[in-house]
């Protein structure tokens, strides 16, 4: 994946910052689905977190990263789009807000949510030569840049392991790596992809408490057992940050953090959190 010689990083990049709009499992009160603000113009996912944004930081954003399609990751986008529509024609300079995905998630978006049906195909409106949205894939393995300027970041498109075609990103900071594993079950082919790297922070979904293991196992989801499991995979002790939970499960998952033996400082992720890196 390649982009234009203007949104390469300058010589001097700016710290980044990625806050946390949402991070749980599901909703309920104060609960939010996943979705982080990287430096103000790029969503990392697009779950109801997005919701709490003002109209003018709505408009400010330029670049989603999407993990998988499943709605909790994904319901934000046609409503977003349909907000910044008279914002992006007021600044056609600006071009298309540009979703990057897998080519199987895109594909998804475009059969089931921007389908004219469901939501306006916000990928030929206002019109087919100035949408509001252009899709753009990516691949396992890509590094590619979001951003721009002095805060064009490198992301890292990870695999995951998901009922569905899914992955994680990775964000290369001035302190190490930022990992966003994305909605996944054990995941053998993550780790040897981290092996070297300097990692500032990890961020890993653990949705369902051990007693409810095989629904995990059938739904492409972690229980603290099996994080722990994954865990061990890592080279020295990491800062983990754990996403996702499901609300009705989410003291008790809490508490087996807790019971964990292991070398990382493991706490779970909220809401409003600001990484600095």
């Amino acid at each position: 994946m390649t982009d234009s010689p203007d949104r390469l990083p300058a010589d001097a990049p700016v710290p980044v910052r990625i806050r946390v709009l949402g991070c749980s499992g599901s909703i309920a009160a104060d609960r939010r689905t996943t979705s982080f603000l990287l430096d103000d113009t790029v969503l990392i996912d697009a779950g109801t977190g997005v919701g709490d944004l003002t109209l003018e930081e709505l408009a400010r954003i330029d670049d989603i990263v999407l993990t998988h399609a499943h709605l909790d990751h994904v319901l934000a986008l046609p409503l977003l789009a349909d907000s910044i529509l008279a914002a992006r024609m007021r600044q056609p300079e600006r071009g298309p807000l540009r979703v990057y995905a897998l080519p199987e998630t895109l594909e998804t978006l475009r059969a089931h949510l921007l389908n004219g049906q469901l939501w306006p195909d916000f990928t030929r409106l206002p019109s087919a030569a100035f949408p509001i949205l252009q899709l753009r894939p990516c691949h396992v393995g890509d590094q590619c840049l979001v951003g721009h300027g002095a805060a064009a970041r490198t992301l890292w498109v990870l695999p995951a392991t998901h009922p569905v075609p899914a992955c994680g990103f990775g964000i290369d900071t001035a302190q190490g790596w930022w990992i966003f594993t994305g909605d996944t079950g054990p995941n053998p082919a993550l780790w040897p992809m981290l092996r070297g790297r300097q990692i500032a922070h990890l961020v890993i979904e653990t949705s369902f408490c051990n007693a409810q293991r095989d629904l995990a196992d059938l739904s492409g989801h972690l229980v603290p057992s099996s994080l722990a499991d994954e865990l061990a995979h890592l080279d020295g002790a990491v800062p983990v940050h754990v996403t996702h939970c499901k609300p009705s499960d989410a003291e008790v998952i809490d508490a087996e953090l807790r019971e964990l033996v292991t070398p990382h400082q493991i706490r779970v992720l909220a809401r409003g959190h600001l990484f600095t890196m």
